[in-house]
């Protein structure tokens, strides 16, 4: 498995970890409207992230390349919804923005997590 497949594994992995543990964590310190934000955000942002992995696969795999055009135009599409489904949690006033703010943040937290752990594989190596 490369160094690429091995993180994407880790951060789809680790995306559903985050948001279970982030909502919990919500929920426990700071009550229900926060934890719903972290989980809807959380919710938005994973999903984006496969959708995300599947049309770049889909456009990267032979024989069936996707033009560049219709790339960009799914990922606009996708930032767009995202975008009106943030702005009606936040006008319905179930969720904290705060708690969304939280959640979207889920998928950055495993990346940065992967980085450190790939990191810290390379270190280990070099070092042994």
């Amino acid at each position: 498995m490369t160094i690429q497949q091995r993180i994407l594994e880790f951060v789809r992995r680790a995306n559903w970890v985050l948001l279970v543990a982030a909502t919990a964590a919500g929920l426990a310190l700071a009550g229900r409207e926060v934890a719903l934000g972290i989980f809807c955000g959380g919710l938005i942002v994973t999903v984006n992230f496969h959708l995300l992995a599947r049309t770049l696969r889909g456009a990267l795999t032979p024989p069936h390349l996707a033009s560049f055009p219709s790339v960009i135009a799914k990922y606009y599409l996708r930032f767009l919804a995202s975008a009106a489904i943030l702005f009606l949690l936040i006008l319905s006033g179930q969720v904290h923005p705060l708690g969304l703010i939280l959640g979207v943040s889920t998928v950055v937290a495993s990346i940065f997590l992967a980085t450190l752990r790939e990191i810290k594989k390379i270190l280990c190596k070099e070092a042994g």
